[in-house]
């Protein structure tokens, strides 16, 4: 799912935050920056999905963040 995300953040930047984020404020910002031109629509949902797929995994505690992958 993370790579359709991926894909759709730069294919159809608010379709990728809507499955994202649902109807929020980020949602809201991704439609203004797109019509205001495709690149910064991609920029922003890239990011934002990075994002939120970075507190996923820090929430999850995944296996690379725990002290024993590191040692």
């Amino acid at each position: 799912m993370k790579l359709v995300r991926f894909a759709l953040s730069i294919l159809l930047p608010p379709v990728a935050i809507f499955l994202t984020y649902g109807f929020s404020a980020t949602f809201v910002i991704n439609i203004l920056l797109t019509v205001l031109g495709w690149l910064p629509g991609s920029i922003h949902a890239v990011w934002a999905i990075a994002k939120h797929e970075e507190k996923v995994s820090q929430q999850q505690g995944t296996v690379e963040n725990s002290p024993t992958a590191l040692s």
